[in-house]
């Protein structure tokens, strides 16, 4: 009863409250109210109850096995006590404090199983999309539905897999299906209604600015936008990564360099017109698509302040930019080994090397098709001056098929694998571009966690053997480790509840809940014996 007691009074005074603007640009605080916790893509929380000191007493507060789950890549968000957590055409409201569900919704109309990254918030509402391109707004207190409204067509091509961004009553969505031949784009739509208010698209219509880099299959040129973006109030401008062209291993039918996938759009909010893009790798024919992190940030760089926008690449560089115009300001390499490119050249090209196309034998290239680095949550703390970023050193072997190329039939001109491989979380300093330290993680480079640090000075994480890490923000060395018995493939997020701070993350199948161990008269904590 006390459960129930206390879950009305949150209601009511929810009914009140209303997440609006200046909440969500504010950034993390007790809640965490977006995907990455900032409109900068930070992924930091200010709060300091867990410390390097005393992160080795956290200890496991509650776990949530969410229904029907097989691989939950969500990144939950909190909200006055409440957590909302995705999972396919799905949405779990949970209490914050004890992991039971407060309600769940399961869209019984959608037509097609995948996963799904997490959910937004707006008003007294929390939204999702479906995988068959549904924008889904339920009453966050209930889970009631309100309104549920098409913006894609799934028999084009299209699917749905990122969590929403909302910036001034806009929800902006992203396109997933890039590799079975679709054109991508970006759109927003009516956080009150769900109507479609702009929708600009990633690859140039035939006779556009930028068409002549392309051939006969542009109407499909793929350059999805299934990951979320981040957004800067002052400029008033959105920053969103672009997929690789289709089909992804033949080049030849594509010549050009297929603008603009494997790239970074800035857009006008209101509009949805592009301000400028940078292409990280033209004419891509190795899956490098740009789906990974654009951190918001200012700071120094090569001597001068900057509003820069940082962004580790999956083709093995470190790019710096300013979000300003634009501007190329750095690379620096990510990863150890880069055979594809010697380097990048002053205006940001590459600097290819040669005989590294996907070939019908089979050509090995570094890194491998998943990348240098991938969508994983990156983290930056302001305290330490360092940015966080899993990064994974891998290298596989690219062919091509001779296939004639059909959109939307899943094929992608060829194929890839890879070997072995060795993930390590690097601390990067922005200003130089240049590593301060980093742990190499135990197991064969499967993982799909993300990163999430405090002003408490501990970065969370995980690792391919399913352990879920505390890490000290300034060395790297490890604090404490828990093991969750499956695979971790989400970002973790932190968020405290009647003063109490929590770190939860979702792994395989469930929602694991973290605090510090809250000892009974008498009782000791337990003692955590780190690895080695």
């Amino acid at each position: 009863m006390r459960h129930l007691l206390a879950f009305g009074l949150a209601f009511a005074l929810g009914a009140v409250a209303q997440v609006r603007h200046d909440e969500l640009a504010k950034g993390a605080g007790d809640d965490w109210l977006t995907y990455a916790g900032t409109y900068a893509g930070w992924r930091y929380s200010p709060l300091t109850q867990v410390t390097a000191d005393n992160a080795k007493n956290l200890v496991p507060k509650w776990v949530y096995h969410v229904p029907g789950a097989r691989g939950l890549q969500s990144s939950p968000i909190v909200y006055q006590g409440v957590m909302y957590v995705t999972s396919t055409n799905a949405l779990t409201a949970i209490d914050a404090r004890t992991g039971r569900r407060v309600w769940q919704y399961s869209d019984p109309r959608a037509q097609k199983a995948g996963v799904n990254r997490g959910a937004a918030i707006w008003g007294d509402r929390v939204y999702f999309t479906t995988s068959d391109n549904y924008l889904v707004a339920l009453d966050r207190h209930s889970g009631v539905l309100i309104f549920n409204k098409k913006f894609a067509d799934i028999a084009m091509g299209t699917t749905s897999t990122s969590a929403p961004l909302i910036a001034r009553g806009k929800v902006i969505v992203g396109s997933s299906g890039g590799d079975s031949g679709m054109r991508g784009f970006i759109m927003a739509l009516s956080a009150d209604t769900g109507e479609t208010l702009w929708k600009t698209y990633t690859i140039p219509a035939k006779g556009e600015k930028g068409a002549e880099t392309w051939g006969n299959l542009i109407d499909y040129g793929g350059g999805a936008a299934w990951l979320s973006g981040t957004y800067d109030p002052q400029l008033n401008t959105l920053y969103w990564t672009t997929g690789n062209p289709w089909p992804d291993y033949n080049g030849d039918v594509r010549p050009g360099d297929n603008l603009y996938t494997c790239s970074l759009l800035a857009l006008d909010l209101e509009t949805g017109k592009m301000k400028w893009y940078f292409q990280f790798t033209p004419h891509d024919t190795h899956d490098w698509d740009a789906q990974s992190w654009p951190v918001l940030l200012d700071t120094e760089i090569n001597g001068k302040p900057r509003k820069a926008v940082l962004h580790a690449n999956r083709n093995g560089f470190f790019y710096a930019l300013d979000r300003v115009t634009g501007e190329f300001l750095r690379a620096t390499q990510l990863i150890d080994k880069v055979t594809w490119a010697k380097g990048i050249d002053a205006k940001g090209k590459p600097i290819q090397l040669p005989n590294i196309e996907p070939t019908p034998q089979g050509n090995w290239i570094c890194p491998s098709v998943k990348g240098a680095t991938n969508w994983m949550g990156q983290s930056y703390n302001p305290l330490t001056g360092l940015l966080y970023v899993l990064t994974l050193e891998q290298c596989g072997m690219y062919f091509r098929s001779s296939q004639e190329p059909q959109p939307m039939k899943n094929f992608s001109g060829g194929g890839a694998t890879e070997e072995g491989g060795q993930v390590v979380l690097r601390a990067l300093d922005p200003k130089t571009g240049k590593r301060a330290w980093e742990y190499p993680m135990t197991g064969t480079g499967r993982m799909w966690t993300g990163t999430v640090s405090t002003a408490g000075g501990v970065i969370f994480s995980g690792d391919d053997d399913g352990h879920f890490l505390a890490l000290n923000a300034k060395n790297g060395k490890n604090l404490w480790h828990f093991n969750l018995g499956e695979m971790l493939t989400a970002s973790p997020v932190i968020y405290s509840v009647d003063g109490k701070q929590y770190v939860a993350v979702a792994s395989a199948t469930a929602v694991f809940s973290f605090g510090l161990f809250e000892p009974a008269v008498g009782v000791d904590p337990p003692v955590i014996r780190l690895r080695k």
